[in-house]
């Protein structure tokens, strides 16, 4: 059984091949004007590593903001669930998720079978996001894949208190202006960033074991500084990308949907 899972999101797009509960092969990159556009574009280049066709799925499922709009899905789940799923998969230790998308912050509590019991989301301001990070290594003029990097070399990390990314932003540039190190700002603002998001996971509850999926996941200094705040360990997906995770939970999804309907 052939089945995929399609994640479009603000800023990329996922598609996750899976095969008899195994992953084929995957795909990542940036969204197109079009969520549809992302969705066939992401889609059509996983299956290509495989040497497939849309002919060939048994079953997709879509996910994220994008989810009502790929004409290919059969059906469509919220990316909460498929977070969840997703991470428990790849650890089946896993209850915590904490998902850091483009534009919002999700933290999520599954039982022992990976489905969602509870979840707690960031309100409409960009602070916390992938998109708030990426504002700021634009105003620091670093790469985003520099970010977690350069605030390991920082003796001094500098408060940021600004919740508004536009503030935030205007402050690091000030920041930069009058002199102050790169990454002493670099580790401030991956420092802030976990402190936010902190707060949102203890509204849920943290239990044991904590994972974090997202494009956020890859900087190493803002999982760095939730290990310090939260003074929990940050598990290991064994060798799952943190950024297909939520694609990989609706291709998860699209099995248990297509086994279903074989049992009619």
């Amino acid at each position: 059984m052939i089945v995929a899972g399609c994640d479009v999101g603000s800023l990329s797009g996922e598609a996750v091949i899976l095969k008899d509960n195994s992953i084929l092969t995957y795909e990542i990159m940036r969204v197109r004007p079009r969520p549809e556009q992302t969705a066939q574009d992401v889609m059509i280049k996983a299956l290509s590593k495989a040497d497939l066709t849309l002919a060939d799925l048994d079953y997709c499922v879509s996910t994220g903001y994008g989810r009502e709009k790929i004409p290919f899905a059969h059906s469509s789940i919220s990316e909460i669930s498929c977070h969840g799923r997703g991470a428990h998969w790849a650890n089946t230790e896993v209850r915590t998720v904490i998902d850091i998308g483009g534009q919002d912050c999700k933290v999520i509590r599954v039982d022992k079978r990976g489905y969602m019991v509870d979840f707690a989301m960031n309100d409409k301001c960009a602070a916390g996001t992938g998109r708030f990070l990426e504002g700021m290594a634009k105003a620091l003029g670093v790469s985003l894949s520099e970010m977690g990097p350069l605030s390991f070399e920082s003796s001094s990390p500098i408060g940021i208190t600004k919740t508004c990314s536009v503030l935030a932003q205007y402050d690091v540039v000030c920041m930069i202006n009058d002199g102050m190190e790169v990454a002493d700002i670099a580790a401030g603002i991956n420092k802030a960033m976990a402190e936010r998001i902190s707060k949102m996971t203890k509204k849920v509850g943290v239990r044991k074991e904590v994972a974090m999926t997202g494009g956020v996941a890859k900087n190493s200094g803002v999982v760095h500084g939730l290990k310090k705040v939260l003074d929990v360990d940050i598990v290991d997906l064994n060798g799952v990308d943190p950024q297909i995770v939520g694609a990989l939970g609706a291709a998860l999804f699209a099995q248990e949907r297509a086994e279903r309907e074989l049992r009619k």
